[in-house]
């Protein structure tokens, strides 16, 4: 199974919803699910500073939390978290891409990938404004 994983976002919804619709005050995250949703992927899931690994129709409220104010060690058990409620969905994951920022990423990779669930970030090494340009020119 191949899903793709996207962070949450600074902007959200400001009354409890379903995940997709949390996030979709920011335009880098429309488009980040437009382009996922026209990949080859089984399924995509955001990355929640707060709540880990969210699916998609998940209720949840809004927040205020961020991994790019957390310490080394925090964002450590945050991703074991994410590990640990992705192995409960029993998901058989062969590969993961990830649409995320450094942060999101960097503990969680290679505990994927100690389990043999291959990991890439299509998009490393590209700003925002980037992102953005890549994800108007290879949607419809």
């Amino acid at each position: 199974m191949k899903i793709a994983l996207v962070s949450c976002t600074k902007v959200k919804a400001n009354y409890p919803c379903v995940t997709r619709e949390m996030y979709q005050q920011s335009t880098l995250f429309k488009k980040a699910i437009k382009f996922i949703e026209q990949g080859d992927y089984n399924d995509w899931f955001v990355l929640s500073a707060k709540y880990g690994l969210l699916k998609q129709h998940e209720v949840i409220e809004p927040y205020d939390l961020s991994l790019n104010n957390m310490k080394a060690s925090e964002r450590k058990r945050w991703a074991e978290l994410v590990l640990k409620q992705i192995e409960s969905m029993k998901l058989n994951l062969s590969h993961v891409d990830f649409y995320t920022g450094i942060k999101y990423r960097q503990y969680l990779i290679p505990l994927l990938e100690q389990k043999g669930i291959e990991c890439t970030v299509p998009l490393q090494g590209k700003g925002i404004g980037e992102q953005l340009k890549f994800y108007i020119d290879n949607t419809n």
